[in-house]
Formats: C-alpha cells, sequence, structure tokens
C-alpha cells in the first residue's frame, strides 16, 4: 500500500477535501512542496496525497518546519471556535440580563448581522436566542414559584418588572396557572384516553396546551399508572368523543412516524431537556444520530451522558422522536418503551 493510498484512507483527508467546519481546531494540515500548513477549511487549492503530511497542532507542524499559511491563519483561534465563544457570551447575558436583550444587541456585540447571528445561535443551541431566553426565564419561574412564599414574591425573585408579564409568561411556560403550579398541579386537568396499535397499547394525553404524553406498552393499566406518576396531583379525565380526533392522529403516527403530528405539543422540562427534544424534533425522518452527534448538535459536545437522560426523559414518544438515537457503532440502544418498539418504528421510517 502506497503512502498516498494510506493517506487518502484517513478520516482528516476527507475532513481536509471537504473543508469541514467541525473538525476545524483538531488538526492541521501541511504540504511538502510549499512549506505551508493550513486548517482543514483552507480555501487553497487541494494537495497532492502524497504532499502531506497531518499534525495535531500548529506548534508541532512548526516544530517539523512549517510555516502558518497567510491565507487561513491557522495559528489564530478558529471561526468555529469564535462562534461558539459568540453564542457562550449571548448565553450568559441572556441569563443575567434583567430585561431580555433583542435580536439586535446580541448582533451587534458580536459583529455580525442579526440575520447571521440568530442562524448561528440556533446552530450551535438547537434554539432561537429568543426561545433560549424564554426557557431559561421558564426555569427561573418553576424555582421562584417553588421557593417563594407567595407569588408576588416569585415575580420578582424570578426577575420581572412588572407581574403582567410574568403571569403571560407562565401561563404559557407551565401550561397553568402560577398559583396552580405552587400547589403541584391541583386542578389541571388532563384528558387521556388507551387504545390499541401496531406496537401494542397507545396511552395518549393532553392538557389544555396540548399533547403532553405519548406512553407506548404492553398492558393499559401500567400506562395509566405510568401517567398518575407523571401528573400526580392532576385531574386526569377520560377522554369523550372529542378526544377520539386527537388519539387517531397519534395512533396514525406510530403507524407512519415518518410524518408529523400536526396537533400542539405541552412540551415540560428544563432548559437542556428542551434543547435535546427541540433537535430531536428536527431530525427529518429516516435520520439515525449518535449521543455524542446529538451532543454536537445542541452544542455541548461533553454532555453524553445528560443528552442520553434528556432523551429516557422524553413522555412524548414518537412525536419527540428519540427512537432516532443509536449508538456510535450504529447497533440499537435503549429505549423507554422497548428495544423492539425502537426497531419497528426505524424499520417504518426506511
Amino acid at each position: 500500500m502506497t503512502a498516498a493510498f494510506a493517506l487518502t484512507e484517513d478520516p482528516r483527508w476527507r475532513a481536509l477535501t471537504t473543508r469541514d467546519a467541525t473538525q476545524d481546531g483538531d488538526f492541521v494540515y501541511a504540504v511538502k512542496t510549499t512549506g505551508v500548513y493550513c486548517r482543514c477549511t483552507c480555501p487553497s487549492r487541494r494537495p497532492k496525497p502524497e504532499n502531506v503530511r497531518f499534525f495535531t497542532s500548529g506548534a508541532e507542524a512548526q516544530a517539523a518546519g512549517f510555516r502558518p499559511c497567510k491565507r487561513c491563519t491557522p495559528d489564530e483561534v478558529s471561526p468555529r471556535a469564535r462562534q461558539a465563544q459568540w453564542v457562550a457570551e449571548a448565553c450568559r447575558e441572556i441569563e443575567t440580563a434583567e430585561v431580555e436583550p433583542t435580536l439586535d444587541a446580541l448582533a451587534q456585540r458580536a459583529g455580525l448581522s442579526p440575520f447571521h447571528f440568530h442562524r448561528m445561535f440556533k446552530a450551535a443551541t438547537g434554539l432561537t436566542p429568543k426561545a433560549y431566553a424564554r426557557a431559561h426565564r421558564s426555569g427561573r419561574m418553576r424555582a421562584a414559584l417553588k421557593a417563594s412564599g407567595s407569588v408576588t414574591e416569585a415575580i420578582y425573585e424570578a426577575g420581572f418588572n412588572a407581574p403582567s408579564r410574568f403571569y403571560a409568561d407562565t401561563a404559557h411556560a407551565l401550561g397553568m396557572s402560577p398559583r396552580t403550579f405552587r400547589k403541584g398541579g391541583v386542578a389541571e386537568v388532563i384528558r387521556f384516553a388507551v387504545g390499541q396499535s401496531r406496537l401494542g397499547a397507545l396511552l395518549v394525553a393532553r392538557s389544555e396546551k396540548g399533547v403532553c404524553a405519548v406512553f407506548l406498552g404492553d398492558e393499559p393499566e401500567g400506562l395509566v399508572r405510568d401517567l398518575q406518576d407523571t401528573f400526580p396531583k392532576a385531574e386526569l379525565v377520560g377522554g369523550d368523543a372529542a378526544f377520539e380526533e386527537t388519539m387517531a392522529r397519534v395512533a396514525g403516527l406510530i403507524e407512519a412516524p415518518q410524518t408529523a403530528l400536526d396537533l400542539p405539543l405541552d412540551i415540560r422540562g428544563t432548559l437542556f431537556q428542551q434543547k435535546v427534544w427541540a433537535a430531536l424534533q428536527a431530525l427529518p425522518a429516516g435520520t439515525r444520530v449518535s449521543y455524542s452527534d446529538l451532543a454536537e448538535r445542541v452544542g455541548l459536545p461533553a454532555a453524553v451522558r445528560a443528552v442520553a437522560s434528556a432523551c429516557a426523559a422524553n413522555k412524548i414518544a414518537v412525536a419527540i422522536p428519540c427512537h432516532r438515537v443509536v449508538r456510535t457503532d450504529g447497533s440499537l440502544s435503549g429505549y423507554r418503551w422497548g428495544v423492539e418498539r425502537k426497531a419497528a418504528l426505524l424499520d417504518a421510517e426506511r
């Protein structure tokens, strides 16, 4: 096997030829005929493989006698790292600001147009800046309502300067009034129904805000118990004739998981869980990703275990498609409703 052929089998060669921005900063390549080393995204003409050497860093390349490219400046902070820094700074500003910063203000601080900043922020976090701020505020509201002696105290502890904005946001984020939330969901009405699907027993539950649970299992009784454990203080009401349409739509999604559920969802979770679930909803049907891929998509590549936990905490099967997450080698990992059902869903999406 020639050295050039062996190099083209190196995954770094593919990153070089495709100018893969996700690997920018992971390595540099040097060209023997020019004496220059570059980042993998360098727009220069592609070198011949027999003239290429890979190095883990610019310092290593310089020690071997190569000099940095003046076009892609591999010794400076990579565009990918710079964007990650901008997003991290914007997140901190959103989280600490008393008044939610505008998109224009965030973009101006990063030196970008609002359009490009909006796209960059969503690609890194899975949420728009406005959705990120709303999710963070939701977490603050929940903590304040649980810890405060009254709703009035919670208004100011959560950082709101006007009761009207607090009540408007809590009604949207909590799916119930603040007072009801402080009492643990007492008086919240959740309608549900149990039926059969091709994957076994199916339970669908809906709050006033939207579908809040889709459970799969072997026995209907077990699914009802799970619903009671999930919403211990809510009033669970059996679905009436009007609920049959909701049940039918969800059952149709089980039959054809490659379609979209045309119903509002009542998604309740932490900020991180919402980021993971939003990334899952953005996956096209038939796509399979690993937990590490999903962690990359939410901008936290080291949080693989936390991503797996968020998938396991998903209460809305198929509509939030955690069945599309597999192990790195492509094999099927655990699934809250059984690996066999996961395999069946993936087969149906092919």
